[in-house]
């Protein structure tokens, strides 16, 4: 896969940021473009629409976790906290896009990001308790899996390793598996 060029990257850098501040519906082409110091044209040469820009941020994301889930249906036998831990490491390298995510769900769910992100926490509890789980499992791996990610946005200040190992053994215990 093609780098992609350096005004490439330098637009995404500023795109994320100017989305995080503003959101972005609020978040013109022309005020990025602006931002940079480039031309609209120059912008559109890049990226043909605010949708595409929003979906180039998010690629990496989207790829990333849906290498996570297939790397782990692969395996012969799940470990739990291993997968936990991988999920953990995987929401932790994607903050920034997950804390965009989370406040712009309407114009990511549009895009299909939430839809994904809901199959891949089914898709992981289906590995952590097989095809068909109870309610009860299902919950339980609802509320650890999405605690798990939350984590990740809502202790920035910490320091990851602790934080992976905090939650990891709350989510852990959340699944009925505190020991494994």
């Amino acid at each position: 896969m093609p780098r992609p060029s350096e005004t490439k990257q330098r637009i995404l850098a500023t795109a994320r940021e100017l989305f995080a501040r503003k959101g972005v519906p609020k978040t013109s082409l022309q005020e990025i473009a602006d931002q940079l110091g480039i031309t609209k044209p120059a912008l559109y040469y890049h990226f043909s629409s605010r949708e595409e820009l929003v979906r180039s941020i998010m690629q990496p994301l989207i790829d990333d976790g849906d290498a996570f889930v297939a790397e782990h249906e692969k395996l012969e036998s799940v470990r739990p906290r291993e997968l936990l831990e991988g999920y953990f490491d995987f929401n932790i390298r994607h903050r920034a896009d997950i804390m965009l995510v989370l406040t712009e769900l309407t114009t990511l769910s549009e895009l299909g990001l939430v839809d994904r992100v809901l199959t891949w926490r089914e898709r992981l509890t289906a590995l952590l308790y097989g095809p068909d789980p109870s309610l009860a499992d299902a919950t339980r791996a609802v509320i650890a899996l999405g605690g798990l990610q939350d984590c990740t946005v809502q202790f920035p200040h910490v320091p990851a390793e602790e934080l992976r190992e905090a939650a990891v053994n709350a989510a852990m215990a959340t699944l009925g598996m505190a020991g494994g």
